[in-house]
């Protein structure tokens, strides 16, 4: 089995979520973890899965606009916010905006957000996870969401959480 993880991710946790569903996913086949800027239609041809996932920003998937935000906000000389090395590239939505129809293949969805209920928050995953439809691909779990506190750092256990979600992941596909 081949497993494809594409991740938006500006301060780092969804880059770690996506690592841990890796993990979870890795005994059952081969699993290549991609920002989005790097997820290639030869890639989403190579998978057998592809999970996708990135962060809640303003009740839904991240704009051009609230990436910049990301970015000012990290860049402030009194921030404790570490930018990850892919937030310079396009997001969930502009990828899926490009993207072609893939016919069958098999997906999941995922989204970081802050700890508080969802009907307050949003969820990114419900939105990447309607693209993912729209663009035929079969959702095999329901979307799922990993938690930030207020200080955007993922909370504790939300990593083994990930990987875990991963597991189930590949015993869907394995059954």
């Amino acid at each position: 089995m081949h497993a494809l993880v594409v991740f938006e991710s500006m301060y780092g946790n969804t880059h770690a979520i996506a690592e841990g569903i890796a993990s979870g996913i890795r005994p059952a086949g081969e699993v290549r973890v991609v920002p989005v800027a790097e997820a290639t239609e030869d890639l989403l041809t190579w998978a057998d899965v592809v999970i996708v996932g990135g962060p809640t920003h303003i009740h839904g998937m991240s704009r051009s606009t609230t990436r910049d935000d990301a970015r000012e906000r990290a860049s402030l000389p009194e921030s404790t916010l570490d930018l990850d090395a892919a937030a310079d590239g396009p997001g969930v939505r502009e990828w899926l905006e490009g993207m072609t129809d893939v016919r069958g293949k098999r997906a999941a969805a995922f989204d970081t957000r802050i700890d508080m209920p969802a009907l307050l928050t949003g969820r990114a995953s419900s939105g990447i996870a309607s693209g993912l439809r729209h663009h035929g691909f079969d959702l095999l779990v329901k979307p799922e969401s990993f938690l930030v506190d207020k200080q955007t750092t993922l909370v504790e256990g939300e990593a083994k959480r990930a990987e875990a979600w991963g597991a189930e992941i590949a015993a869907r596909l394995t059954v």
